[in-house]
């Protein structure tokens, strides 16, 4: 069956620029080859919601027609990837606002920094002052992605869990899902997480959304430490000394 806007696809896929550069993959191997390996991300596929822009436009759109298992690639315009690069977003700057940033280092271009609340890189230096590019780093790029649907997920929990770990980086969250309730257990380190942070209430619409369900919760778990483990561990380390006294 072909897929369809709405549908939950599992996908393997490899992002390309510059006749071959590769900036994104699900293939831990590969993104450990090209240098682009992050050890907080998730590796072996991305379950995506076809038409909710879970990846750029034109793959997005690229995918509404195919079957499971299709396997192909497809050149994308920049308009329908990261965008045109737009010059608005470029700003020359003194380098005396940056210092607070740059402390001991000397700025240089490709230098990664924030200015007036927003993520750019240094692009140029010019004496004492530099040109910041806040566009995305593949603005105006012509982007070639190979991509593989794996599966479509049939599954409610599955579909939960998929989402979740593609706002988080956490596979396999604990979920209970039953006919009038989505239940989300979050593990204590979600709490730390931007990710999560941000993007938990994006989760919770599209899940009610999509999976037709109408209410969602939050679990926060907690695991249980019993404390006569670190009272064992105590009386152990007591009782040579005890010995001793003992002997004497």
């Amino acid at each position: 069956m072909a897929i369809e806007k709405g549908d939950f696809i599992k996908i393997n896929y490899t992002g390309k620029f510059n006749e071959g550069q590769i900036f994104d993959t699900t293939d831990e191997q590969l993104a450990k080859d090209n240098g682009i390996f992050n050890p907080r991300g998730v590796y072996g596929g991305d379950v995506v919601i076809v038409g909710s822009g879970h990846t750029i436009k034109g793959l997005d759109e690229d995918f509404v027609g195919k079957e499971v298992g299709y396997s192909g690639s497809i050149t994308i315009a920049p308009e329908m990837a990261f965008g045109p690069h737009n010059p608005a977003l470029v700003e020359t700057v003194s380098v005396t606002k940056l210092k607070d940033q740059l402390g001991d280092q000397r700025p240089y271009p490709g230098m990664p920094i924030e200015f007036n609340g927003r993520r750019g890189v240094i692009s140029q230096v010019i004496g004492r002052r530099v040109r910041v590019d806040m566009n995305h780093a593949l603005a105006g790029k012509e982007v070639e992605y190979e991509y593989t649907i794996v599966e479509k997920i049939e599954d409610k929990v599955a579909k939960a869990q998929g989402l979740l770990s593609l706002y988080t980086g956490m596979p396999e969250i604990e979920v209970e899902v039953t006919d009038d309730l989505i239940r989300i257990y979050t593990p204590i380190e979600l709490g730390f997480n931007q990710r999560w942070l941000v993007s938990k209430m994006t989760i919770a619409s599209e899940l009610i959304d999509k999976l037709g369900i109408a209410n969602l919760e939050y679990v926060e778990k907690h695991p249980y430490v019993p404390e006569t483990a670190e009272v064992e561990e105590t009386e152990e380390a007591e009782a040579p000394e005890e010995a001793e006294a003992t002997e004497e």
